[in-house]
């Protein structure tokens, strides 16, 4: 089992926010602080999280569990990347291209 544990300070806010990933044996993921579903498909799955816009990429992916009022999302499936990307990202209209690129 891996664990990776964020925090960071938002400079708008200044609240601090612990974003919580654990991906067991590359087939569930677990992630905590997920504020939007933005786009999901069994190939990839694009989440907006309170750390910016985060990318899984993988095979035979789906959604297990989704709360946005808790935040929590579990992804299962063959997983085989993850990446983050800034919110601003978003707001310039280009994402799919930086993600495809």
């Amino acid at each position: 089992m891996i664990q990776e544990e964020r925090k960071t300070t938002f400079k708008d806010g200044g609240n601090n926010s612990i974003q919580n990933l654990i991906l067991e044996n590359r087939e569930k993921l677990s992630i905590s602080g997920v504020l939007d579903v933005l786009s999901f498909d069994d190939q990839i799955v694009i989440l907006e999280t309170e750390l910016g816009m985060l990318t899984i990429k993988g095979e035979d992916l789906r959604i297990n569990k989704l709360s946005i009022d808790t935040q929590d999302v579990i992804i299962e499936g063959n997983i085989n990347s993850l990446s983050y990307s800034d919110k601003e990202e978003r707001k310039s209209g280009n994402l799919l291209g930086k993600i495809f690129k």
